[in-house]
C-alpha cells in the first residue's frame, strides 16, 4: 500500500523536472534580443538594420544591454534660475504665522509628552521595581517571567519615547513670554 503513493509522487516529480528542463531549453534557444549599434555623436540605436548602420557609420556593440541616461543641458553662465524652479523653499513666512506654528507645535508636543510620562509612570507602578504582582493567569512561573520581561522592555521603549519628545521640544524656538 505504501508503494503506490511513493511511485505516484516519483512520477509527478519526474514530470515536473522534465517540464522545467524543456522550458529552460526553449528559453535558451531564443535569440538574445536585438542588436545595438553605436552611431556617431554617441547615438545608440537598436531599431535599424545592418545596412542602415553601415550607411550611417554605426558600429555593432557586443556584450550586455546598454543604458543611456540623458543629461540636462548646462545653462549659459550668468543666467539666473527662476525661484520657483529652485525647489529650495526659500519663500519667507510671516513671523507672526511662524510664531503661531511654533507655539502650536510646542503645545502638541507638550501634550504628547504629558501623556507619555503618565503611561511611563503607570508602567513603572505596575513593574514595582522588578517584582510585579502575579496575575491569576500566571500559574506557570515562566509566564510571569515573560510578563516581567515585557514590562521592562515597554518601560525602556517609553523612556526612549519621552526622551525623543523632549529633544523635539528643545529644537523649537524658545516660547514667547506670556502677556500679563
Amino acid at each position: 500500500m505504501r508503494l503506490l503513493p511513493r511511485s505516484i509522487s516519483r512520477v509527478v516529480v519526474m514530470t515536473f523536472v522534465t517540464f522545467a528542463g524543456a522550458a529552460g531549453a526553449a528559453g535558451a534557444a531564443e535569440p538574445e534580443g536585438t542588436v545595438t549599434y553605436r552611431c556617431p555623436n554617441n547615438d545608440y540605436k537598436n531599431t535599424i538594420s545592418a545596412k542602415e548602420a553601415e550607411r550611417l557609420g554605426c558600429k555593432k556593440l557586443e556584450g550586455g544591454p546598454v543604458t543611456v541616461i540623458q543629461m540636462t543641458k548646462p545653462r549659459p553662465a550668468g543666467t539666473a534660475v527662476p525661484s520657483s524652479a529652485s525647489g529650495t523653499g526659500t519663500a519667507r513666512v510671516d513671523p507672526s504665522a511662524q510664531r503661531a506654528r511654533d507655539s502650536d507645535a510646542r503645545r502638541i508636543l507638550e501634550t504628547e509628552l504629558k501623556g507619555e510620562e503618565d503611561r511611563l509612570a503607570d508602567l513603572k507602578k505596575e513593574f514595582n521595581n522588578g517584582q510585579p504582582e502575579r496575575q491569576g493567569n500566571e500559574k506557570n512561573y515562566q509566564t510571569y517571567v515573560d510578563r516581567v520581561g515585557q514590562l521592562s522592555a515597554a518601560i525602556a521603549r517609553k523612556e526612549a519615547d519621552v526622551a525623543a519628545i523632549r529633544r523635539e521640544i528643545q529644537k523649537l524656538p524658545a516660547a514667547p513670554p506670556l502677556p500679563l
